[in-house]
């Protein structure tokens, strides 16, 4: 399954606005096939695990990240050409929540086939939390990303950045970039630094991210690289709401916010932010450098939103510290209730499967 899930993880800058899926087909402890899911539309992983099988995914076993599809979309069932395929037993990471494909397990079942849930569940499930996030809101899943100094300062006194953070630290803020759907910005930021918002990788052949100005006052015009045709851009004059709203019509699944300070704290204080990436240069730009955020912010240490660590890495010099935003007070939640609240719900267990051992290779 552990070779299954890094399959998967080929497809995140192509996939959108599937899941992420890998499949690995074993017979006789030895794989005989395995794939994944590169592009909507494009086969699903389980079909290409099963063509480079062959005739040898008879009796095997196949271990796949998410529940296989039921339902006739672009592409036909996978749970059907498993069975075609003369598969039986499919060990699956997790359920699939969404009520279009799922239904899977119940049609494997029903064909003689056993399967088990389970397996790596957790891992699954965090490798596709844009996915079930997606589901469980209606909305894109929305990462805040910032490069700052010690002292919490994305810019010098006189409004210079370039470049705080260091060259590999860059390289992986265009990783963030080639695996979102949209990037947002402030009107002000196109217009102090006339960002492209493209992905600039060695071998990048995704999609590239729709372009998302916030342009209220309509001050974004005339030729800057935003409105370039080297990706598709969106002048948004609307509230943070309408934009994700808009955002997931056009199928986009994933968004990653990139300033300025005024849209962070937009974000941040709307609760419209699930995950937030902070790029930590070791420099120190003192009190009149330019803060992470603005506006109106509680002034007791009680009041102020808190955020959960994620993760820590060190990258060249820097730190990049993921962070997730801990879930609205109750009390705050109630006295709005149109205030979202963070996280989504998790996919639903199958009472069928198996409780123990959920993992084991068994008998291909």
């Amino acid at each position: 399954m552990r070779r299954a899930l890094a399959l998967a993880e080929r497809g995140r800058t192509t996939v959108s606005p599937n899941p992420l899926v890998g499949c690995v087909v074993a017979r006789n402890g030895q794989i005989v096939g395995e794939g994944f899911h590169a592009r909507a539309g494009g086969p699903h992983a389980e079909v290409v695990a099963l063509r480079a099988a062959s005739d040898r995914a008879a009796g095997a076993t196949a271990y796949v990240t998410l529940e296989p599809c039921a339902h006739h979309g672009r592409t036909p069932p996978c749970a059907q050409a498993l069975v075609a395929a003369g598969v039986t037993r499919v060990v699956a990471a997790t359920m699939d929540p969404d009520p279009v494909a799922a239904g899977g397990a119940d049609a494997l079942r029903s064909a003689g086939v056993r399967v088990d849930l389970g397996c790596c569940e957790e891992e699954a499930r965090q490798q596709n939390e844009i996915f079930f996030h997606g589901l469980a809101t209606g909305r894109p899943f929305v990462v805040v990303k910032a490069a700052v100094s010690l002292d919490g300062r994305i810019a010098a006194a006189d409004g210079t950045s370039r470049w705080l953070t260091g060259e590999q630290t860059r390289q992986r803020a265009h990783h963030l970039r080639a695996a979102a759907d949209a990037v947002i910005v402030g009107s002000q930021t196109v217009l102090d630094d006339d960002p492209a918002l493209t992905v600039r990788l060695p071998g990048y052949d995704g999609t590239p991210p729709l372009r998302v100005v916030l342009d209220r006052r309509r001050r974004v015009g005339g030729a800057l690289q935003v409105l370039d045709d080297a990706a598709p851009t969106l002048l948004h004059r609307g509230d943070l709401t309408e934009l994700l709203t808009a955002l997931w019509d056009r199928k986009v699944r994933s968004a990653l916010v990139e300033g300025g300070a005024s849209v962070v704290a937009a974000f941040l204080r709307a609760g419209l932010a699930d995950r937030v990436v902070l790029h930590i240069a070791p420099v120190l730009l003192g009190a009149r450098g330019r803060p992470l955020v603005t506006g109106d912010w509680p002034a007791t240490l009680g009041e102020a939103p808190r955020l959960r660590l994620h993760d820590v890495e060190q990258v060249g010099d820097d730190a990049v510290l993921t962070l997730a935003p801990s879930p609205m007070p109750r009390a705050a939640r109630a006295a709005d209730p149109a205030a979202p609240a963070t996280g989504g719900a998790a996919p639903a267990r199958d009472p069928a499967a198996p409780a123990a051992d959920r993992c084991a290779p068994g008998v291909d």
